[in-house]
């Protein structure tokens, strides 16, 4: 059974992800308010991202990774621009070590 992770653009232009096991049915889900909390509340939502991924762990792991990512790298994973997503990797990592954080 394949599982998911998906991206949804809000009314309010924010970016909502999430995972499931079933696209269809939880778009469907996001778009009748069945399922409260953040995107309840942001109508409508448009999928704008997914990749399917072989078990519930790995599109937990790609929801809660892209989940932390910037704006600019969300969006240019919607894109398909993995040079971009690679540079502001970079980007981040050389900030981190120049100030100290990890």
């Amino acid at each position: 059974m394949p599982f998911w992770a998906y991206m949804l653009h809000c009314a309010d232009r924010k970016f909502y992800v999430g995972h499931t096991d079933d696209l269809d049915t939880r778009i469907a889900e996001h778009m009748s308010r069945r399922l409260p909390g953040y995107t309840s509340s942001r109508l409508p939502v448009t999928l704008v991202w997914s990749d399917e991924f072989p078990t519930r762990y790995e599109a937990l792991r790609a929801e809660r990774q892209i989940k932390g990512w910037s704006r600019a790298k969300k969006l240019a994973l919607i894109r398909g621009d993995w040079k971009l997503i690679s540079l502001l990797a970079q980007n981040k990592e050389k900030k981190g070590a120049s100030t100290g954080s990890a």
